[in-house]
């Protein structure tokens, strides 16, 4: 077997094994405890609402296609899959870690895992060179839109997660409001979103973020200058997301 086979299934037993632990993780559940739920004890204002984690059924269907076209006989010895190794496999494991560490509430474990996961699909996206290589379109669906879609969820996750264990150790946020903290979180997420804009022109990355700010919006309606925020770093997004997308039909 050579080692780009390899390369292949170790991808496809990743996304069976992430896939398994994120299904069980509901279906069981572990530990007892559905992951929302787990969400819900702590009082952040970071957190969108429930349907936003929808945006999960789109990740797996991303995964999947990945996984059909990497198997496709023409992609098999791909210099950018080469290139890509095993960062996407190793990523699963994480993400698979991070449920065991959040359902058994082990909170700053999962901050620390959710930073190697992190960590894993920038990794990941450098080495694609996602959204400035020349691809056909089932690749820039399959490959670019994926990993797009899900660093843009994982760097939102990270925010929430860090908040979430931030809330338990009772930090006291330097004085300054909660609903101020969860401005300058979004303001900070705006310029992550602006940046890939100028950079990247990922339309991909951008959505999730007003998928995630519009959530925000809807959830924190008790909190109006966090509501008025998000609106408003949503709306950013948005024009940045159609901006990328000119740019990128003008290439």
């Amino acid at each position: 077997m050579s080692k780009d086979t390899i390369r292949q299934y170790t991808n496809l037993f990743s996304v069976i094994l992430a896939l398994a632990v994120n299904i069980l993780a509901s279906t069981l559940p572990l530990n007892g405890q559905n992951t929302g739920e787990i969400s819900d004890r702590f009082q952040v204002l970071f957190v969108p609402a429930g349907y936003v984690f929808a945006i999960w059924g789109v990740i797996y269907l991303g995964w999947t296609a990945f996984i059909i076209f990497q198997f496709q006989a023409s992609q098999k010895e791909s210099p950018r899959l080469k290139r890509l190794g095993y960062l996407f496999a190793i990523s699963n494991v994480a993400n698979a870690a991070w449920l065991f560490c959040w359902h058994y509430n082990l909170f700053g474990l999962s901050v620390l895992v959710m930073f190697t996961l992190l960590g894993l699909l920038i990794a990941s996206y450098l080495r694609l060179d996602v959204n400035r290589s020349s691809v056909m379109p089932v690749e820039y669906w399959s490959v670019d839109v994926v990993f797009s879609v899900y660093l843009g969820w994982i760097t939102v996750a990270i925010v929430a997660n860090i908040s979430d264990w931030l809330y338990l150790v009772e930090w006291n946020g330097f004085g300054i409001s909660a609903q101020s903290w969860a401005v300058i979180m979004l303001a900070i997420a705006s310029l992550l979103g602006l940046a890939m804009a100028l950079t990247r022109r990922d339309a991909g990355y951008l959505s999730v973020l007003v998928w995630a700010f519009i959530g925000i919006a809807v959830k924190q309606t008790f909190a109006p200058l966090v509501v008025v925020s998000a609106w408003i770093a949503a709306s950013l997004m948005v024009v940045l997301a159609i901006f990328s997308l000119i740019r990128r039909q003008r290439v």
